[in-house]
């Protein structure tokens, strides 16, 4: 299995998301560390993830939720650290009125184009990202993009446990990864 760094949102991702099952279910999934999950500061959390993918022995899947995949925007465009591609499942509009001002620092999100193979994932009824902008975002970061249907935030208050949708698209998008 692929090594994969996963990177919750504001306020880290509780037992019952998603991500922390994916991690207990599968020894290959890290979750990076930054100084605090409720007091993001972008400048802490680039550096963060950059300490998780320098300490993988090969380039990793970043598995991002929400807040984090406004992270991946700006830490590809900091760093050069090989990564294989970029999981990203909520992108969170920083315009949008649900935004948490404790991340005002992650605002302005690079709109070129990502340097590796990237997914979104979107719900139709995401309070924190409407689908025009995720649409735009894909478009921008020449991201491939799936619309799940009706599932709030995908995070633990969606009720999915294990998310096995999700790790069906995780699993299909490593998969083209191999063969790219």
């Amino acid at each position: 299995m692929r090594k994969m760094i996963t990177l919750p949102g504001i306020g880290g991702s509780g037992d019952a998301h998603w991500q922390s099952r994916w991690e207990q279910a599968e020894p290959g999934f890290n979750r990076f560390v930054p100084a605090s999950w409720d007091e993001p500061d972008l400048d802490d959390w680039v550096q963060a993830l950059e300490r998780a993918v320098a300490d993988s022995d090969e380039p990793p899947v970043l598995v991002a939720h929400s807040l984090a995949c406004l992270l991946v925007a700006h830490w590809a465009s900091r760093s050069t650290s090989p990564i294989a591609g970029a999981f990203l499942v909520s992108v969170p509009n920083p315009d949008g009125p649900a935004f948490p001002s404790a991340a005002v620092s992650f605002r302005s999100a690079p709109t070129a184009p990502l340097r590796f193979p990237s997914l979104i994932v979107a719900s139709t009824d995401d309070p924190y990202g409407e689908l025009t902008y995720i649409r735009q975002r894909a478009r921008e970061w020449r991201s491939e993009l799936v619309i799940a249907g009706a599932l709030g935030h995908i995070n633990a208050s969606s009720g999915l446990a294990d998310w096995p949708q999700g790790r069906g698209l995780l699993a299909a998008f490593c998969a083209g990864l191999a063969s790219a």
